[in-house]
């Protein structure tokens, strides 16, 4: 039997802020809060959640591994503004402009993409 994904682990400095900065990002909830670590997720049996864990050191490099968000809304720059209002940035990693996703960073600098609706592949 293959393993499962449980959680997508963030490191962070300040855990109680990531979580509310993600949860609200994806209108998930805080699950567990703990001195070092938080967890959110759209609720207690979803299969799959965020683990936030503590680190002193800044980040300072891009990530090797980013979220790819989606909304259901047509009106994708309204959903980049939402993000932007909660404590996003935008963040440039080398796009040339022709993308069909927007480069956003979190709160503590975590790029993250913000791209078209699965709907929009189906040829």
């Amino acid at each position: 039997m293959p393993v499962s994904l449980h959680h997508i682990v963030v490191d962070a400095r300040d855990l109680p802020a990531q979580a509310r900065f993600w949860a609200e990002a994806l209108g998930w909830r805080i699950l567990s809060e703990r001195e070092r670590e938080v967890v959110i997720g759209p609720d207690a049996t979803a299969p799959v959640g965020i683990c936030f864990m503590p680190v002193t050191d800044r980040k300072v490099v891009k990530n090797r591994l980013h979220l790819d968000l989606t909304s259901g809304a047509d009106d994708r720059e309204a959903e980049i503004a939402r993000l932007l209002a909660l404590g996003a940035r935008r963040v440039d990693v080398g796009q040339t402009g022709d993308e069909s996703w927007t480069v956003l960073a979190d709160p503590e600098g975590n790029e993250f993409c913000v791209v078209r609706p699965k709907t929009t592949l189906v040829s």
